[in-house]
């Protein structure tokens, strides 16, 4: 993530929307990844109207940002919290968003394209009572993201991720992950790679609900695979590749925050994948040897085996081909 500045000279954040120092109204703009001054600009209509966006609009015949224009369905506001659990969900897709503009990946929304990508915010009865879902599962089908908007509930999810025995669950985990599956099919499928996913992720022709089925039911008896990036990786290859793609944002945006600065671990999004594995390793375990010192769990709980490190290296060659 790149640092920001105003014209004041005051440091500016992505989630900024105005200027502590000069209190001038700041905005980002997602063609320039520019933050700064709004000007005559447009700032997007979930913005103006609910304060949960900080992007400019882009494109004609819109009142939406580029983010805001992939929403299909958002949480009813209404209902107590239900903005604040919004503004979270938001954050998060805009920082995914973000990476996936950066890395030139395409980012259409299904109103544009039946093949394009859509983010459904939305509760179960566990939640709300009044709503017709009985139980909301995070996931994606057809391009359509869908996430239990509990999950902006600091609360709920902490207590979800130490039931499910997970080291890592966070807002942006999710998207990541989600944002896997929709470009497996323009990178892997139309890439023509699908052969060689095989070779390095497994057969992804398996029975996708039964392996499901077959991890939560066993989950907390099977033994790790160290070989996978995480536990949940082992459900089916389409997992393990979800959760290598979440960790290679996760690795490219951390590294590139770092190099912002100055830190001599820091990488950017293009470097060379070796590079920015050995400067992933070194920065991770600063990081955690910092939480440490602090108390706090591991900021990045995981270790990268050889297997996982060239599936990593797959992903970026389908980023950055040769």
């Amino acid at each position: 993530m790149k640092n920001f500045q105003c014209s004041c000279g005051q440091a500016l954040y992505f989630e900024n929307t105005c200027c502590l120092s000069c209190n001038e109204q700041v905005a980002f703009d997602p063609i320039t990844f520019q933050m700064g001054p709004i000007a005559d600009q447009q700032r997007c209509k979930n913005g103006l109207d609910y304060n949960v966006c900080n992007w400019l609009v882009t494109e004609s015949n819109t009142n939406f940002c580029i983010s805001c224009g992939l929403n299909h369905t958002i949480p009813n506001l209404l209902l107590p919290n239900r903005r604040k659990w919004w503004k979270s969900l938001e954050i998060a897709k805009r920082r995914l968003i973000y990476s996936l503009l950066w890395l030139k990946l395409p980012v259409v929304s299904k109103q544009e394209s039946d093949g394009g990508l859509g983010f459904r915010f939305i509760e179960d009865k566990r939640s709300n009572p009044g709503v017709f879902e009985e139980h909301v599962t995070t996931g994606h089908y057809d391009g359509m993201i869908t996430i239990n908007i509990t999950e902006a509930d600091h609360v709920r999810r902490e207590i979800t991720r130490q039931f499910s025995g997970e080291l890592y669950r966070t807002l942006l985990g999710h998207f990541r992950h989600e944002s896997g599956h929709y470009y497996f099919h323009a990178l892997v499928q139309q890439g023509g790679q699908i052969e060689k996913f095989r070779e390095m992720f497994g057969d992804e022709r398996q029975d996708y609900a039964a392996a499901l089925e077959y991890y939560y039911a066993n989950k907390f008896t099977m033994v790790l695979d160290h070989d996978l990036v995480s536990h949940y990786a082992q459900a089916h290859p389409y997992e393990d590749w979800a959760e290598v793609w979440a960790h290679y944002l996760h690795m490219l945006d951390t590294l590139d925050t770092a190099g912002e600065y100055n830190m001599q671990q820091g990488s950017s999004y293009s470097d060379d994948i070796n590079r920015l594995l050995l400067k992933w390793a070194e920065l991770t375990e600063m990081m955690n040897a910092l939480n440490r010192s602090m108390g706090l769990e591991d900021a990045y709980p995981f270790i990268l085996s050889e297997k996982t490190q060239a599936k990593l290296h797959f992903v970026h060659d389908l980023i950055y081909p040769s």
